[in-house]
C-alpha cells in the first residue's frame, strides 16, 4: 500500500495546513507541474559527482566538531558528552556552508530563527484545528509570523548578494547550492488522495489524509527479522532492499518520484563525518543516557545522546 501511495503521486498529493507554511514551503509541497519544473531543475545538483565536490567544505565543518570534542577530553584521554546539540549544530554549519558558500554566517543565522521557528510551530499546531485561530493575534502567531519574514528577508538578502556579485562579475567559482536554488527538506510524510482510489482492500473516497508510518514500518519484525528494534548496522552490509526482504520498508528519505532529493547529500555527510569521528576517537554509550526517543518536526532524542568519548 505504501508502494502505491508514494508511486502515484498525481493522486495522492502533499497536504500542508496553513500554519505549516510558515515553516515548509518550495520543492516539499509544491504539486503537478509546478513539482516537476523545479524537481527537474534541482536534481543535477545532488548527483554523486557534483556532491563530490562538496567533501573539502563538509570536512571544515566536521574538523570543527572534532577541535571542539578534543578540548572537552580530560588528560585521562576520556569524557562523557552530550552529541546532539554537537550533531544538531553540524547538520546547519554544514547546509550553511554548502548552500550559502561565502554567506554561510547567514546562513546560521536563518538555522538559528529556523529552529526556534520549529518550535513554535509545534506549540502552534495543537490549536491548528480551532476555527481561525491562526488569525488571532496573539504572541504565539504574532512570533510566527515574524520569524517567517525574517528568514525571508535573511534569504533575500543573501540572494541579492549573490546577484549583485554576478552584475560585476565578482561572484566566486564555488559551486554551492544557492548557485542552483534556496528549497527546504521535507519533515513529514503524509498524503491525501483527491479522488476516489482502492488502495489494497480498502476503497478510499476522496479528501482522506493519510499517514505513513515510518517509525512503525522500521521496525516490523515481518520484514527486518527478530532483532528489528536492536541497532544493528551490520543489517545494511550489503544493500537496504536484501535488508529489508526487498520491500519498501526503508523510508527514511520517502520512497518512489517525490524521495528525498538530498538523500545523497545527507548519507555523504554522514559517511564523512562518522569516518573522522572513527579516525580520532573510540565511543561507548554513556550509563546516563536515557532512551527516550520524541518527537516534534522530527524524532530527537528527549534527553539528550550521552556517550563517552575515548582519545586514539
Amino acid at each position: 500500500m505504501i508502494r502505491e501511495i508514494l508511486l502515484k503521486y498525481d493522486i495522492f498529493e502533499k497536504q500542508v495546513s496553513p500554519i505549516s507554511k510558515l515553516l515548509v514551503s518550495g520543492m516539499v509541497v509544491y504539486e503537478g507541474k509546478q513539482w516537476f519544473k523545479v524537481r527537474k531543475i534541482a536534481t543535477p545538483t545532488f548527483h554523486q559527482d557534483k556532491l563530490k565536490n562538496m567533501l573539502p567544505t563538509i570536512q571544515k565543518s566536521c574538523n570543527d566538531m572534532l577541535s571542539k570534542w578534543k578540548t572537552s577530553i580530560s588528560k585521562e584521554g576520556s569524557s562523557e558528552l552530550d552529541v546532539w546539540p554537537h550533531i544538531q549544530t553540524l547538520t546547519a554549519d554544514v547546509i550553511s556552508r554548502t548552500a550559502f558558500g561565502s554567506s554561510f554566517e547567514e546562513g546560521r543565522k536563518i538555522f538559528e530563527v529556523l529552529r526556534e521557528q520549529m518550535n513554535l510551530l509545534i506549540q502552534a499546531l495543537m490549536f491548528a484545528y480551532i476555527p481561525g485561530w491562526r488569525f488571532v493575534p496573539n504572541r504565539l502567531n504574532r512570533k510566527l509570523k515574524s520569524n517567517h519574514h525574517e528568514m525571508g528577508e535573511l534569504v533575500k538578502g543573501i540572494i541579492n548578494q549573490r546577484e549583485e556579485a554576478l552584475k560585476v562579475k565578482k561572484a566566486s567559482n564555488n559551486e554551492d547550492l544557492l548557485a542552483k536554488f534556496v528549497y527546504s527538506p521535507a519533515p513529514l510524510l503524509t498524503r491525501a488522495n483527491f479522488k476516489e482510489i482502492k488502495l489494497g482492500e480498502f476503497i478510499i473516497p476522496p479528501g482522506v489524509f493519510l499517514s505513513l508510518p515510518i517509525i512503525f514500518v522500521h521496525r516490523d519484525h515481518e520484514y527486518w527479522g527478530d532483532d528489528a528494534k536492536k541497532f544493528n548496522p551490520d543489517r545494511f552490509s550489503e544493500v537496504v532492499s536484501k535488508a529489508s526482504k526487498n520491500q519498501i520498508s526503508f523510508l527514511s528519505f520517502g520512497w518512489g518520484p517525490r524521495i528525498c532529493i538530498g538523500q545523497n547529500f545527507a548519507l555523504l555527510e554522514a559517511k564523512l563525518a562518522l569516518a573522522m569521528i572513527l579516525q580520532k576517537f573510540t565511543f561507548q554509550l554513556s550509563p546516563t543516557y536515557v532512551h527516550a526517543p520524541t518527537r516534534g518536526i522530527t524524532v530527537y532524542p528527549q534527553h539528550g545522546a550521552n556517550i563517552i568519548l575515548h582519545k586514539i
